[in-house]
């Protein structure tokens, strides 16, 4: 990615970051998706994915039954990059500090935390509160995954929506595929409902 696209993205993300705090006051302000982005929709929350990089929606009989939506990148045969939207993942949880702990458990052994903090996304006022959670980890190289030992980059938010139904939204690439305007922008991009 040349540094001209990822300061298109930041600028993007800037820009839609600025729209939802002027817009602020409302009840169901949506994410700004930027251009040539796609968006996974759920019963619980949206994020946009980009498709110009060459994301693509993985059909419902192909995924993971533990995901509510998919959009992976994939360069000759292997999975490069992920977007995946998991709901109702954790019992007894009820607000985002309780969401970001049971998604964390789920990152793995071997990750290495870059950094906690809380966010606020766009969509509905009592559920936007969420925490994002930013790390490091090694491919196994199983699965379609890049080469064993490849390191990658993921970001995970998670929150509880507006019906109390935890969801955790995860961003995984290969290590410095993503700037990180790009990694803002994939968080900056989520609508919870």
């Amino acid at each position: 990615m040349t540094l001209t696209k990822s300061r298109t993205l930041g600028a993007a993300f800037a820009a839609a970051l600025g729209l939802t705090l002027l817009g602020g006051c409302g009840g169901t302000d949506a994410a700004a998706v930027p251009d040539g982005w796609g968006t996974l929709d759920t019963k619980s929350v949206s994020v946009g994915y980009p498709e110009d990089e060459g994301y693509a929606p993985q059909p419902a009989a192909e995924r993971s039954e533990a995901n509510a939506a998919v959009a992976l990148k994939e360069e000759k045969g292997v999975r490069t990059g992920m977007v995946s939207v998991q709901l109702d993942f954790a019992t007894g949880v009820s607000d985002a500090g309780e969401a970001a702990a049971a998604a964390g458990a789920g990152i793995g052994l071997g990750t290495t935390r870059k950094g906690t903090r809380d966010v606020t996304l766009a969509g509905e006022e009592s559920a936007r509160e969420a925490r994002r959670i930013d790390y490091e980890f090694t491919s196994t190289g199983e699965e379609s995954t890049p080469a064993e030992g490849a390191r990658m980059t993921g970001v995970v938010v998670a929150g509880v929506d507006s019906k109390d139904v935890p969801f955790a939204i995860r961003i995984n690439a290969v290590k410095d595929a993503l700037s990180q305007a790009d990694l803002d922008a994939f968080v900056g991009s989520i609508t919870v409902k």
